[in-house]
Parts: structure tokens; C-alpha cells; sequence
């Protein structure tokens, strides 16, 4: 299943993308997606309803973010090696993890505000992972049973404020609607192969990034495995897993996004996002 939420920001509804590619409303059947709607119960029983059979949602509204009530926004740094060369750093031994604040959570194709005193922003697509149930302590064998699906991320990013102003990234990481997710939460039946996904970037129509998770250094299973052993993931908590190479950071010289760009991306089979470039207020 595709799993969407659309309407007015704060007031989303839930809904499922059938085969034509058109919107239908789930509230009939679920409150959000959110917590225990990802459940694999809860998932299993939404899967057996047909879409047909549900209200067709009319015109264009906006795309949410693809997942409500995020309790933990989780970033991995450095975690494509050609990525990792680029801004002249070495591949960790083990994951870096950083949070970004939910705060910054927007949807695919809302605006991106550049923010006050900003000389540095910066795009990254990932790959993102959506937890579906409480995962303590698991095995890396076992750890995708414990993921609802995946979507696509642009981890915006202010590099002075993440690496120039001291201290862990997480402010350089956190602007408001530095986080847009969606445009669909894909259920993991969907996804055959995490890690064999192409994923691209483009700014005002030029590729800046041309990738595919083939490249990870640390893979989804890995990652939810690795994680579990320090904190407990929770039903709607995030993982954003890492960007292949192609950030502003990494041109030469290096290059950053003003107001009025934009900035498109997609992953394979995830859906793509679009965003325009403003200055905050």
C-alpha cells in the first residue's frame, strides 16, 4: 500500500493511493496514520480493503507529511561511502547518530524556509524507515519485521550552523520544515529490496544527485538492529538513513540553496517531492 495524508497542515486526513494513482479517504477506517494504525495488524486489516470502495478524494489537495505523531526523528551521518569522501571525511566505524527535531517535519511539497542568518543550506535525499512496532534489543535478522515501510526524506541541512557554530549537528539539522517526508508511506510488502533503490536530486532541473542505497554503508536491517540496542523504537518514530554523493557541500567550489530555488527528488518506487526555496520571516 501507498499511505498518504493530505488536507490543510494540522488538519490531515488519512488515505491510501489506489491503481490509478488517485487519492481515496481512509478516515472511515482509521484515525491517522499514526501509532498503532502501523501496526502489521492494523496494516494487514487496511490492505484487505478494497479502494475502489472508497471515497474518491477530489481535485489537488495538499500532500502531509506521510506520518503523524513522530515521537523520534533519527538521522545517520556519513553512511554512503562516496558521500563520505566528498566532504572529506573518513567512514565511521560504527553509525553517527544525530536527531533532527520533529518540528521540522513538513510535507513533500511544502515550501522550505531558508533560515535567518543561513549561508549554507544544503540538500540530501535519503531513504527514509517507519517504525511499525516497539523494537527493544532485536536481531538484525529480525529487525525488518519490526518496519511499517519507507519514504522518501530531503534532510535539509545549514552547514555553517551544523559544523561551524560547536557542539552535536542537531541544530544545523533541525530549522523548521528542514524535514519533508513523503509523499507516501510504503509498506514494506512493497519494498523488495531496501537496499537496491535509485534515489535523485535536482536543482532548478539540474541533477546534483544521481545515487542508490546499493551504496550504504550501514543498511536498513543494520540500522534498526543497531539502534534498538541503545534506545527503544517506537510505532511512527523515523529513521533518515543517509545521502549518496552530489550535496552542495561536496561541489567545487562548494554550493548552497538561496530563496527562490528548487529543489525536486525522488527514490524509486517511494515518490517524489518538490520544494521552493523561501527566506524565513
Amino acid at each position: 500500500m501507498k499511505l498518504v495524508r493530505y488536507g490543510k497542515a494540522g488538519a490531515e486526513k488519512p488515505g491510501v493511493i489506489d491503481g490509478d494513482g488517485k487519492i481515496r479517504d481512509l478516515s472511515g477506517h482509521v484515525g491517522d496514520i499514526a501509532g498503532a494504525a502501523l501496526a502489521p495488524a492494523s496494516l494487514k486489516k487496511l490492505a484487505k480493503i478494497d479502494p475502489a470502495s472508497l471515497p474518491a478524494v477530489r481535485g489537488n489537495p495538499r500532500i502531509g507529511p506521510c506520518v503523524a505523531g513522530v515521537g523520534k526523528f533519527i538521522c545517520i551521518g556519513l553512511n554512503y561511502s562516496d558521500h563520505a569522501a566528498e566532504t572529506g571525511a573518513t567512514v565511521p566505524s560504527e553509525p553517527i547518530i544525530f536527531m533532527k527535531a520533529t518540528s521540522a517535519i513538513v510535507g513533500p511539497n511544502d515550501d522550505v524556509l531558508i533560515p535567518r542568518g543561513s549561508k549554507k543550506t544544503d540538500w540530501e535525499v535519503e531513504l527514509g524507515i517507519v517504525i511499525g512496532k516497539k523494537a527493544k534489543y532485536v536481531t538484525e535478522a529480525e529487525a525488518l519485521d519490526y518496519v511499517a515501510g519507507y519514504c522518501t526524506i530531503n534532510d535539509v541541512s545549514e552547514r555553517a550552523f551544523q559544523a561551524e557554530r560547536q557542539g552535536q549537528w542537531t541544530k544545523g539539522k533541525s530549522c523548521d520544515t528542514f524535514g519533508p517526508i513523503g509523499p507516501w508511506l510504503v509498506t514494506r510488502d512493497e519494498v523488495k529490496d531496501p537496499q537496491n533503490l535509485k534515489m535523485w536530486l535536482t536543482v532548478n532541473g539540474k541533477k546534483r544527485q544521481d545515487g542508490s542505497t546499493r551504496t550504504m554503508v550501514y543498511g536498513a536491517a543494520f540500522l534498526v538492529s543497531y539502534l534498538s540496542q541503545f534506545m527503544s523504537l517506537q510505532p511512527g518514530d523515523i529513521i533518515s538513513t543517509g545521502t549518496p554523493p552530489g550535496v552542495g557541500l561536496g561541489m567545487k567550489p562548494p554550493k548552497f540553496l538561496k530563496a527562490g530555488d528548487v529543489v525536486e527528488l525522488g527514490i524509486e518506487g517511494l515518490g517524489n517531492q518538490r520544494q521552493q526555496m523561501k527566506a524565513d520571516a
